[in-house]
């Protein structure tokens, strides 16, 4: 297997579903420009209340992807 060189980028995905719905948004949205994503990170995750209730969910993740030959 050839060594391989990783880039990445952080992305924010938001969901009024759930954190995972986030996570899952983030990444399909990066898959329409970016390819051989490899693995991702969460680095934070984070809510807005509006009324005493959760209006949405936020998570920032890294994205790795491996660079072209």
């Amino acid at each position: 297997m050839p060594d391989h060189v990783y880039k990445q980028i952080e992305l924010t995905g938001s969901s009024k579903t759930s954190i995972e719905d986030a996570i899952q948004t983030a990444i399909n949205k990066a898959a329409k420009t970016i390819h051989n994503m490899r693995w991702f990170v969460v680095t934070e995750q984070r809510g807005y209340i509006d009324n005493n209730a959760i209006a949405y969910y936020q998570v920032t993740l890294k994205i790795g992807f491996t660079l072209d030959e």
